[in-house]
């Protein structure tokens, strides 16, 4: 398999988008380097990674998103591996609206599986393709943030930039 690597800048660091001819395989921060590569060998094993430009409506997606069309990376395919439980729960995440926030338990409970909250935020740290499936969009059951691949603060810049009042900032 081969894909293309692009390093986008943005107010919150350099983006590795990692897309084949027409979707998404991978997107992290630019500092996770290692881990973004792990994750790739990890779902597509040998692949060639070569460096390039997104297609356009992808990188665009991404570019409009910073620039304030919050609702842009929604339109975005995207391919993803996984068990078909993280799979679900990654779907699930892509349904929450830009600009909102979702407990565990609201995730699990939109999946239909209201039991499975632990199992949910375990899928959820798993999620290879930030920003795009808004793995930042979800938030503890007492409206607090809750942990983020990229970072604390980086996940508190993403909720504020798409209009969220963070319950510490009351």
């Amino acid at each position: 398999m081969k894909l293309t690597l692009e390093k986008l800048p943005s107010p919150i660091g350099t983006i590795l988008l990692a897309c084949d001819g027409e979707a998404i395989r991978a997107l992290d921060f630019e500092e996770f380097e290692p881990r973004f590569m792990r994750l790739l060998r990890r779902h597509w094993g040998d692949l060639e990674l070569v460096s390039g430009k997104a297609p356009r409506p992808i990188a665009a997606a991404i570019r409009g998103y910073f620039d304030g069309d919050i609702g842009a990376p929604g339109t975005l395919a995207t391919v993803t591996r996984g068990t078909d439980f993280q799979r679900e729960v990654w779907a699930g995440l892509r349904k929450i609206p830009a600009g909102k926030t979702w407990s565990y338990a609201d995730l699990a409970r939109h999946i239909e599986r209201p039991r499975a909250c632990r199992a949910v935020g375990l899928a959820n740290a798993g999620n290879p393709i930030a920003i795009v499936v808004p793995c930042h969009r979800v938030i503890g059951a007492d409206g607090a943030l809750t942990g983020y691949g990229g970072g604390m603060s980086r996940k508190g810049w993403l909720l504020r930039h798409e209009g969220v009042t963070i319950a510490e900032e009351g």
